[in-house]
């Protein structure tokens, strides 16, 4: 099972996949939690190259960027834990290049879905979880934690577009999509994450217990 966290800067997407890692672990399941860009030496070295600068890279560097940490990401961690038997949890994967690169730059989705699918081999998420917020509640929460880096620089307009681009995704394939709304509470945010496990995952919405690998 893959699983992927997304949404714009602020949602807590980070925090939401340690944290349904951990649940997961503690109901019986292997997991192996990534992110992006990022999960690899070549990876961390882009992150810092890519979200450290003062002025963000063209839209078409960041694309190429993303896409080599990603290509690294699957090849060397993602496939080979799934390969494992592994839930991986991945914080943000290719509908990031989508809402960042194509809804808020302009390039173009379906040149942005090719190299995503080059990057990639084809391997999609089963399901993925968008953790939505107003683009200003986010970027305030960003501020306010510290954590602002060249991406969250970007003017409100881009991340206001972002945003509707994520939900545009979420809108055009609803089953792979489950949308929580993470203004609200960390404790709402953890519910919507086990309420939306694929059946047989963890525990049921109605707080009864699944079976798990280890029975």
């Amino acid at each position: 099972m893959f699983i992927t966290l997304e949404g714009p800067e602020g949602g807590g997407k980070s925090e939401g996949a340690r944290w349904l890692g951990a649940w997961l672990v503690g109901h019986g399941y292997p997991v192996t939690l990534t992110r992006e860009p990022g999960g690899t030496v070549l990876g961390e070295r882009l992150r810092d190259v890519v979200l450290a600068a003062e002025t963000p890279p063209s839209p078409l560097a960041a694309l190429l960027l993303f896409s080599a940490s990603r290509a690294e990401l699957v090849q060397s961690v993602i496939r080979p834990a799934l390969d494992a038997g592994h839930l991986v949890i991945c914080d943000r994967y290719v509908d990031s290049t989508l809402a960042y690169q194509g809804f808020g730059d302009g390039l173009p989705l379906d040149e942005l879905r090719a190299v995503n699918h080059l990057a990639t081999g084809g391997l999609a998420p089963d399901v993925t979880f968008l953790l939505d917020v107003p683009a200003e509640v986010g970027l305030k929460r960003r501020a306010d934690g510290g954590e602002w880096n060249g991406m969250d620089a970007r003017n409100l307009a881009f991340h206001r577009r972002v945003r509707e681009g994520f939900l545009t995704l979420a809108r055009e394939d609803p089953p792979r999509w489950r949308v929580i709304d993470a203004s609200i509470t960390r404790d709402h945010v953890r519910d919507a994450l086990i309420a939306g496990l694929p059946a047989g995952i963890g525990v049921a919405g109605n707080g009864e217990a699944r079976p798990t690998r280890d029975g």
